[in-house]
C-alpha cells in the first residue's frame, strides 16, 4: 500500500477515537501518506477521553499533515483529486445519516462528498448507539451505495446498549486493500 493517499475522517465517537489514533499509526507504518481530516467538533471539544489541542498536535505529529478542519479546506478534495481513498473512523450515526442523504455541512461530509465524485472508494467504520435502532436505515442506505465499503462490525455490548455497534478498527487496513480492489471485506457482521 505504499505510496497510496488516504484522507483518515475522525467523527465524534469520542471513545473510540485512540483506537482510530492506532490504525493511523498502522497505516503511516505501511507507507501510506494519511491526510487527517476532523469533524468541528472533534478538532474544538475537549472531553473526558480526550483533550483537543492535544489531539491535533498528536494527529498532525503521526500523519505529518496538517488537519482539515473546515468545509472550504475539504472542498478540494474532489476537484485537485487528492486522494486514492478516504476512511471515516470513527463514523457516528450523525455523519451516516448525513452522507446517506446527500447533507454536506461539515468538514467529515464534505470530504466524502469531494471524494465519491471521483469514483474512488470511501471506508467507513461505524461507532454509534443507535445503530440498530434509528441509525438502521442508513446503514442499509449506505451498503448500496457505489464506492462506499464498510470497516466489519458487531454489537459492542448487547445486553446494555442492544442498538449499538462499532467496526473492529484493527480491520481498518485490510477493509482498506479490499476497498482499493472494489471489494467488501467479508464477513461484515462480526459475532
Amino acid at each position: 500500500m505504499k505510496g497510496i493517499k488516504a484522507g483518515f475522517a475522525i467523527c465524534g465517537s469520542f471513545c473510540t477515537i485512540k483506537d482510530a489514533i492506532k490504525e493511523i499509526e498502522n497505516l503511516t507504518v505501511k507507507g501510506i501518506d494519511v491526510i487527517p481530516i476532523m469533524s468541528p467538533i472533534v478538532y474544538e471539544t475537549d472531553n473526558r477521553f480526550n483533550n483537543a489541542a492535544e489531539l491535533r498536535d498528536m494527529v498532525e505529529m503521526l500523519c505529518n499533515n496538517k488537519i482539515i478542519h473546515t468545509i472550504p479546506q475539504a472542498e478540494p478534495i474532489g476537484p485537485k483529486k487528492m486522494l486514492d481513498i478516504l476512511i471515516v473512523a470513527p463514523c457516528t450515526g450523525n455523519t451516516m445519516a448525513k452522507v446517506a442523504y446527500g447533507i454536506t455541512d461539515t468538514s467529515v461530509t464534505m470530504a466524502v462528498k469531494a471524494h465519491l465524485r471521483n469514483n474512488r472508494p470511501v471506508v467507513i467504520a461505524p461507532a454509534t448507539n443507535d445503530a440498530l435502532s434509528a441509525g438502521a436505515q442508513n446503514i442499509g442506505r449506505l451498503l448500496n451505495v457505489k464506492n462506499i465499503y464498510f470497516v466489519p462490525y458487531g454489537q459492542d455490548d448487547p445486553f446494555k446498549k442492544c442498538t449499538s455497534l462499532i467496526a473492529d478498527f484493527t480491520k481498518i487496513p485490510l477493509t482498506v486493500e479490499y476497498a482499493l480492489e472494489g471489494k467488501q471485506l467479508q464477513p461484515l457482521l462480526l459475532k
